[in-house]
């Protein structure tokens, strides 16, 4: 297939165009071209703004992955110029974009983020990244109806991603590993592999619709012993550091958040590999020389 990946350079969108070049598919990237500029020189690269997508207009494509539509007006405007040029419209979303963060177990029917009154629609901030997703979505069901699909995601670890604040560098070096939060917290989250092959799948396959793409819940408990499991020592875990890197509530009101239904995504073919297989290979890679990215704020 041709696809056109808008972004496709940095953490997990690397990973979505390894992997339609490793499956034979022609990728065309649309970006700035400053984040990463020597990567993939196989393929095609348009230079260019999201707030002005009309070099677009000149292509087609049978797919577009959505790695970058953060600002409202972005999407909007990419979406419309390639509404009539491409068969099917994958959107990056986040988990982010549920109302109800306390109640465990919903699916993606469950009630979305409003829009707040008189928010803006060409500016990013913390607080509208949730809104911003859900209204990108409905505005991609508008132009593309059963033509488009959103791929709702919380952690994503793994190379070239943030792990779980100092997880990979700590086991890397042997060190403690800080988890600012409840040892009983829950937690979900998908290796950026499991995620990209995903993304490529739903867009190939072209199926519609929102998905929550995410693991089975564990514990923070739980999933630090599963990391710590790839080398043989008994790191410590510091409960308490002084750095929050994960910025989750004690109270318990973001629970519901990471304990959310993946059924709709593993039914349509989304594949979680073992948390330790994802540890050990983010281990393997600080060990080669790199450095993992922060994680968000």
């Amino acid at each position: 297939m041709k696809l056109l990946v808008l972004g496709g350079t940095k953490n997990l969108g690397r990973h979505v165009v390894e992997a339609a070049l490793r499956d034979g598919h022609e990728v065309t990237l649309f970006n700035r071209g400053q984040t990463n500029p020597d990567l993939f020189p196989e393929v095609e690269r348009i230079v260019g703004e999201r707030a002005a997508p009309g070099v677009l207009a000149a292509g087609e494509w049978d797919g577009v992955i959505d790695m970058s539509g953060f600002l409202v007006r972005d999407v909007l405007r990419s979406a419309a110029v390639l509404r009539d040029r491409v068969g099917h419209y994958t959107f990056m979303s986040t988990i982010g974009v549920y109302a109800d963060q306390r109640t465990p177990h919903q699916s993606e029917d469950a009630e979305l983020l409003p829009w707040p009154t008189d928010a803006p629609e060409d500016v990013f901030s913390v607080d509208l990244y949730g809104p911003s997703k859900v209204r990108a979505e409905a505005i991609l069901t508008d132009l593309y109806g059963d033509r488009t699909a959103a791929i709702r995601s919380g952690f994503v670890v793994g190379p070239y991603n943030p792990d779980f604040g100092n997880w990979g560098q700590a086991i890397a070096t042997m060190s403690t590993l800080e988890c600012a939060a409840r040892p009983d917290q829950p937690i979900q989250w998908l290796d950026a592999r499991d995620l990209a092959d995903f993304l490529l799948l739903v867009t190939t396959q072209r199926l519609a619709g929102p998905f929550t793409a995410v693991s089975e819940t564990w514990t923070m408990r739980d999933l630090a012993e599963a990391w710590r499991s790839v080398v043989p020592a008994e790191l410590a875990v510091d409960w308490a550091p002084e750095i929050d890197r994960f910025h989750l509530p004690h109270d318990g009101s973001n629970d519901g958040t990471f304990q959310l239904d993946n059924a709709r995504a593993t039914a349509a073919g989304l594949r979680v590999r073992p948390p330790a297989a994802s540890a050990l290979d983010c281990v393997r890679w600080i060990r080669e020389g790199n450095v993992p990215p922060p994680p968000p704020h």
